[in-house]
């Protein structure tokens, strides 16, 4: 079975009054992101919301500002994604979406062993979501078309990291087919 991993997709990343703003490149991935939602539901498969979510005090703003603090604007999904009552919602304090979460053991339960990945930061939270999910045995697709970053360099470094190194699918899509 498959899932889709929808990851960061919150008000601080994708808005440009968001505290860690993507950019351009965030927002075009917004359309994209929202038609493999339903296309995923559309074929019974399961759509997981990968959500950041921060405590005040975290020590991850010794690097970053503060962002994504929990019950805020900021750490919501963004608007133009619905979130259904089927889906599920990961609430993660670290990059990677395994980490600290009960990400592995709902998937394991739900049968569940090839993930599709979208979302923000391709450098960051995706790739060392997908380093984990493959270091737990499972098969990993990530959509070019929807993921996204504020460094453009780091994102194709990921891309390529992911592929070559932890042996992640990058899919490329044409005309809507992938």
């Amino acid at each position: 079975m498959k899932a889709l991993l929808v990851v960061d997709m919150l008000n601080d990343f994708i808005y440009e009054n968001g505290v860690l703003y993507t950019g351009k490149a965030g927002e075009e991935i917004v359309d994209f992101i929202r038609e493999k939602i339903v296309s995923f539901r559309e074929e019974k498969d399961s759509v997981i919301f990968i959500c950041d979510n921060h405590e005040i005090d975290d020590k991850e703003f010794d690097m970053f500002p503060p962002h994504c603090l929990a019950n805020t604007e900021g750490s919501k999904i963004i608007k133009e994604l619905e979130v259904k009552k089927e889906d599920k919602i990961i609430k993660k304090r670290r990059y990677s979406a395994f980490f600290g979460t009960d990400l592995d053991l709902y998937l394991r339960e739900k049968g569940i062993d090839e993930l599709y990945v979208v979302g923000v930061c391709t450098n960051i939270c995706i790739l060392y979501t997908c380093a984990d999910a493959r270091n737990l045995g499972y098969k990993v697709n990530i959509y070019k078309d929807g993921v996204a970053s504020f460094d453009l360099d780091a994102h194709n470094f990921a891309l390529r990291e992911a592929e070559k190194t932890l042996g992640c699918k990058i899919l490329t899509c044409t005309k809507g087919v992938c």
